[in-house]
């Protein structure tokens, strides 16, 4: 017997967002940890913005540190399991909803020495016009000298590869229950079309009762070039890109001029 969930914003993902995230990031630490290389520019108390915060494993790790953390999502869902996770782990994080572009109505200008947007979620902004608006709220917020880490998929491999069905091939395994995760791909004809993710996490109880989760995503896929681009217009100035056209990921860290 299999029960279906479908709708069409994060809130029901947030739920079982763990089966998303690898095994390596699940403890809060660890997370933290896979950004050592820029943590290390930071005080200890430094004031740091998760602007894409999921269910909070990085802003919690990044409160272990001692750091003062914001976690803002533009999910309600995602915030209050944000504040659940901060709880469990006694971490001071303040959660917020907030979109990027609301950013600057709860924060003002110049506030935070590091500013993250990971986990591959700034294609979620509208088109150029959005990610534009999204950048400069981020940009905003830093202080001058301040700076961004953004990760990305790779998205020139990503249309490259064209509508499709992925089925991740090993079982994920969280609370004691084992889930299969699988990604449908909408491309549009052009880039600057709307395509679409739908995510599926496709649980098994013991019983072999299949209980799938289903969330249809709207996003807009950028070239690296044009947020290279970008990233310039609003006064950040990229120091370290590890995009490589054959990667599926790569992290941008840039500096507020």
């Amino acid at each position: 017997m299999t029960e279906v969930v479908v709708v069409t914003e994060y809130d029901v993902l947030a739920e079982v967002y763990e089966w998303l995230i690898s095994d390596a990031k699940l403890p809060p630490a660890e997370f933290a940890a896979s950004f050592d290389d820029v943590l290390s520019l930071l005080p200890s108390n430094a004031h740091v913005l998760d602007c894409s915060c999921g269910t909070g494993q990085l802003a919690v790790g990044l409160a272990g540190r001692g750091m003062q953390v914001v976690a803002t999502d533009a999910s309600e869902a995602m915030v209050r399991r944000t504040a659940e996770l901060s709880e469990e782990f006694g971490a001071s994080v303040r959660a917020v909803r907030a979109n990027w572009e609301e950013l600057p109505d709860h924060f003002e200008d110049d506030t935070f020495d590091m500013v993250f947007c990971v986990g591959n979620s700034l294609h979620h902004a509208a088109g150029a016009t959005g990610r534009a608006a999204a950048l400069e709220s981020m940009s905003r917020l830093l202080r001058p000298g301040g700076r961004l880490v953004l990760t990305s998929r790779t998205w020139e491999l990503v249309r490259a590869r064209g509508s499709r069905l992925d089925i991740r091939d090993r079982l994920v395994r969280r609370n004691g229950r084992d889930a299969v995760v699988v990604y449908r791909w909408e491309i549009a004809p052009r880039w600057e079309d709307e395509h679409h993710i739908e995510i599926a996490i496709a649980q098994v109880d013991a019983t072999g009762l299949v209980l799938v989760r289903s969330e249809l995503l709207s996003c807009w896929p950028y070239r690296y070039e044009e947020l290279e681009v970008e990233l310039h217009r609003v006064g950040l100035r990229t120091e370290v890109s590890t995009f490589d056209l054959e990667a599926e990921n790569y992290m941008v860290f840039a500096s507020k001029v």
